[in-house]
């Protein structure tokens, strides 16, 4: 796959380049170009991230940072059976603990909740960061509502990082995923509140928080350029009615012309619509 001539291969985090030191210069050089790729795509375009993460695949399974990236350009693909292998893979070369949250939301992509929720009670999760126990919360959440346990999942996402007042990355998504549960309980009043501060905490836009929270306020978004061909369209009506109007205007008018006249009205209404 093409390689944008902007990308060097240098702009990979420090320790994949040190991961990719086992290679020939060149061949790292080449894996480091569709990793970056791999990151610079995969919000934007998982299809064409996954086509890069397979590329360095095929160069470098070997190297854990790969199959890792692997892992996440097939999971934004919903991939989850090709995803799972990889992160596994990627867990067997390093013996980290950090992808065992999205190891066991993949497990979740595949219908299996009671795995994940086997996975979010193993000694694994005391060895994550804050951030990942975090991430591991809403997973188990996730999976009691997929279990459509919701009381569980509103439990389960209570906690002290819920009920701390400091901002983290990950408060907005947490606070999030505890509003929409109470919200499907139908406790609207709370899921309201919950809404309003995860839009507090939500400073970079990864949640649709103020839109949900504007949805219960019964606020209606209109489009500002749906609104201006409307305008456009009224005008051009009136236009015409004139055009009609002046068409019609003397007794002494041959029918003929002003049946052209309306004709020519109505053509110029199609055009509009065209």
């Amino acid at each position: 796959m093409p390689i944008p001539e902007d990308v060097t291969g240098e702009e990979i985090d420090k320790d994949v380049r040190q991961e990719l030191q086992s290679l020939p210069k060149t061949l790292a050089e080449d894996v480091a170009k569709n990793l970056v790729m791999v990151a610079r795509l995969i919000d934007e375009d998982p299809e064409g991230a996954y086509g890069y993460s397979r590329v360095a695949l095929r160069l470098a399974s070997r190297v854990a940072a790969v199959r890792e990236a692997a892992g996440f350009a097939a999971y934004a693909n919903q991939k989850y059976s090709e995803a799972l292998a990889e992160f596994r893979a990627a867990r067997r070369m390093t013996g980290s603990v950090d992808l065992w949250p999205v190891m066991a939301d993949c497990e979740r992509g595949l219908g299996r909740p009671e795995k994940a929720l086997d996975m979010a009670g193993a000694p694994e999760v005391h060895k994550l960061d804050k951030a990942g126990q975090v991430e591991m919360r809403l997973v188990a959440a996730g999976a009691r509502r997929d279990m459509d346990q919701l009381d569980a999942a509103i439990v389960t996402l209570q906690s002290p990082e819920l009920a701390s007042n400091s901002v983290q990355p990950w408060t907005a998504r947490l606070r999030y995923a505890y509003a929409d549960a109470l919200l499907a309980a139908g406790r609207e009043s709370e899921a309201r509140e919950w809404f309003a501060k995860a839009v507090e905490a939500d400073r970079d836009g990864s949640t649709d928080a103020s839109d949900r929270l504007a949805e219960l306020d019964g606020v209606e978004f209109v489009d500002a350029l749906d609104e201006t061909e409307n305008e456009n369209d009224g005008e051009n009506e009136g236009d015409n009615e004139g055009d009609n109007e002046g068409d019609n205007e003397g007794d002494n008018k041959d029918p003929r012309e002003e049946s052209t006249g309306s004709a020519d009205a109505t053509a110029a209404q199609d055009d509009d619509k065209d």
